[in-house]
């Protein structure tokens, strides 16, 4: 019995060791899976046209092309590439007349210019801290005893009521690009110190990695109306 019992509490402490191991493993494979997958379907059409093109006068090199794990990091890094030379264009003077061209094509179609000036803002959004009131916040979300951490893109009116609302974004774990666009009383909205970063690192690390400390209650007074 005594000899089942040790069998047993050794193989409770580590499977419970092992799946403590797994859990941050498993939250990077997710994420990094997200990312890889995305970039690999970017870039994957245009290694597809490069195997047909040397097809023809290499067999081989084509046939390593075809490869679906070759399509996939070629894919990735060409991906990268394009996006750090894009980076680069877009900071001289001739990337900037070129964005506004392309720009200028993009707000004369109707549905797509809805998409990508909406993702443009939020972007521009979050890059930026507002006027009236800290980016990272926390919300009563979704239950008043419960806060999530979420991020204040636009401050506006209530129509009937005059009082000060809050568009907040709130990204689900471990994968940020997901989430939930709850308004929001400001008043009911508490400010945080803590930097775009910080509360994107909170995120994805599901709480492991934090400051210290954080406001959990909105200080007595504040937001009150008079």
């Amino acid at each position: 019995m005594e000899h089942r019992k040790g069998f047993e509490a050794h193989l409770k402490r580590y499977l419970i060791t092992g799946m403590l191991i797994s859990i941050p493993l498993w939250i990077t494979w997710l994420v990094f899976g997200f990312v890889f997958n995305q970039l690999s379907k970017l870039g994957r059409p245009l290694i597809l046209g490069l195997a047909r093109a040397v097809e023809d006068f290499s067999p081989v090199a084509a046939q390593w092309l075809f490869n679906t794990w070759s399509q996939s990091l070629l894919a990735v890094l060409l991906t990268l590439i394009v996006l750090y030379l894009l980076g680069w264009i877009t900071t001289r003077v001739i990337g900037k007349r070129l964005l506004a061209l392309f720009e200028s094509i993009v707000d004369r179609i109707p549905l797509v210019q809805t998409v990508y000036g909406a993702s443009k803002k939020l972007v521009a959004a979050l890059q930026q801290k507002p006027d009236s009131i800290q980016r990272v916040v926390l919300i009563e979300f979704p239950t008043p005893e419960m806060r999530a951490v979420g991020f204040v893109t636009k401050v506006f009116t209530d129509a009937d009521t005059g009082k000060k609302l809050a568009a907040v974004y709130v990204p689900t774990t471990p994968n940020p690009t997901s989430g939930y666009l709850e308004i929001v009383p400001l008043e009911r909205v508490i400010p945080t110190d803590w930097s775009a970063d910080q509360a994107m690192t909170f995120i994805i690390s599901g709480g492991t990695v934090s400051p210290e400390n954080i406001r959990f209650n909105r200080p007595e007074g504040e937001g009150k109306e008079g």
